[in-house]
């Protein structure tokens, strides 16, 4: 049969001493091993240290170096990482050779990257060179270490046990070619024999159109999902710690969750919006395109298939996941909206310009409210900048949150009456709501300190017991 493409995400890898045991080998014969190439993210919280922090925004040697504030502390910051790579990688290794092949590593690609930000910033002190030209270089350049090192390490690991494992760098480290991402990955695995080798791949892979311009923190997914499709895989498979289930358990109760078994593409892209990737929606499009399924395992327990995510329809109407997010709401009122055109163009150009993420959006005659994820410190800029395009208009902002319900078939099931009933029946307040007419999902906008209580009411309100139990269906 053919290879299955699967990729292990960065909190799954701090635990790839166990998965090296269950995953990887397991109870299988020797044969049974290869046929499988391994994309892997960074050790969980690497590639925030190299960036900036995922959630908190605290500043990694990329802000650091390109906000040029002081010119030695992304030398401390480089150093932090060293160290993190380090205690990453002693957690994981047990051969002191190994360990010592592993340090030698960081030791080459640190000062590397050292030498290379201090040759760029030496450079840019002339006048016609600067820095700001080469930011998106320098970031792919940090971005590519924290793959590097987790691909090297396991792949090291595995050659202990006896496992004809290959490390496969994507990254371009001192690689002149100018490639593609489909030549960089093809030249690759062209030496690569799946029947007795199990290629380690970086998640990360460095090529002529720049994956973090368009795709920043998601571009492990887009590897791995090009990966797939260029080597025709039978199966494209993400481990994460945890199944796709109907609720966070930690909400509503690990015994009242149901995993998904079986959902779509449309369901994937929901989660997406809500900041709840199965895969990243650009991946997802490669592998519907390339005829390859995917499917999202919980990687702590290998034996059970996960849930398949196809393009098939439901085969009845049901709510398969309740969730939420924090979110702000940008309110622009202007008595004068009335009947004129431009005003959504103009905000949406600025919440562009500031890197903005919109969720959702609502408006009528004089008000349109945008629901966007991200910091009150950019909402701030946000607002100076639209009461300057707007100076008679009212711009506020106020925190909020989004429960969301969704489903491959909500049609009949009266999930927005039945979803404000159960929020009211709990003795809570909604703020909002909106269905679309693709009953694909139902938003209820709250108080923050009501998220976690509205979920766990719209769960049980909507997520029935005698609901057919899809994990059936994988």
């Amino acid at each position: 049969m053919a290879h299955t493409v699967e990729k292990i995400g960065g909190t799954s890898m701090d635990r790839i001493d166990e998965l090296r045991d269950t995953l990887i080998l397991g109870d299988r014969g020797p044969d049974e091993i290869y046929g499988r190439i391994f994309v892997v993210s960074a050790f969980g919280g690497i590639t925030n240290l190299l960036l900036e922090h995922k959630k908190t925004g605290e500043r990694g040697v990329f802000a650091v170096f390109s906000s040029g504030d002081n010119e030695h502390d992304w030398y401390t910051r480089l150093d932090r990482v060293a160290g993190a790579m380090k205690k990453a990688h002693n957690r994981i290794l047990q051969h002191p050779a190994d360990v010592e092949r592993a340090d030698a590593f960081v030791q080459d690609r640190l000062l590397g990257a050292r030498n290379c930000l201090i040759d760029l910033q030496r450079l840019c002190s002339y006048g016609h060179f600067r820095l700001a030209q080469n930011m998106s270089q320098t970031r792919e350049l940090l971005a590519g270490l924290g793959e590097s090192h987790s691909a090297f390490v396991t792949t090291l690991m595995l050659q202990r046990a006896g496992v004809e494992a290959r490390f496969v760098d994507l990254s371009g480290w001192c690689d002149e070619d100018d490639l593609t991402l489909d030549e960089r990955i093809m030249s690759a695995m062209d030496r690569v024999d799946l029947d007795c080798e199990l290629p380690i791949v970086t998640g990360y892979a460095q090529c002529r159109e720049g994956l973090m311009g368009e795709y920043d923190r998601g571009y492990s997914e887009v590897t791995f999902s090009r990966l797939a499709a260029l080597t025709g895989a039978r199966e494209a498979i993400i481990h994460k710690e945890f199944h796709l289930s109907s609720a966070d358990p930690n909400l509503v109760g690990a015994g009242e969750v149901k995993k998904l078994g079986r959902t779509n593409y449309d369901v994937a892209d929901q989660l997406s919006n809500l900041g709840m990737e199965a895969i990243h929606p650009k991946a997802a499009k490669t592998l519907r395109q390339s005829g390859v399924p995917l499917r999202v395992t919980n990687a702590f327990e290998p034996k059970d298939p996960g849930t398949l995510i196809d393009d098939q329809p439901a085969e009845s109407a049901a709510v398969e996941i309740v969730t939420g997010l924090e979110l702000f709401a940008l309110e622009l009122f202007e008595q004068d909206m009335v009947g004129v055109k431009g005003y959504d163009s103009a905000i949406l150009e600025v919440l562009t310009r500031h890197g903005v993420r919109i969720v959702s959006k609502v408006s009528n005659a004089n008000t349109i409210t945008h629901y966007v994820d991200t910091s009150m410190d950019v909402l701030r800029r946000v607002e100076r900048d639209l009461s300057g395009i707007y100076p008679s208009a009212e711009v506020s902002t106020r925190a909020i949150a989004m429960a969301s319900v969704i489903g491959r078939d909500l049609s009949g099931l009266s999930v927005l009456t039945r979803g404000l009933q159960a929020i009211a029946g709990s003795g809570l307040d909604c703020i909002g709501a909106t269905q679309g007419p693709r009953n694909v999902d139902v938003q209820f906008i709250l108080d923050r300190k009501d998220l976690n209580a509205v979920i766990a009411a719209l769960h049980g309100a909507l997520v029935k017991e005698d609901a057919p139990n899809l994990a059936r269906a994988a």
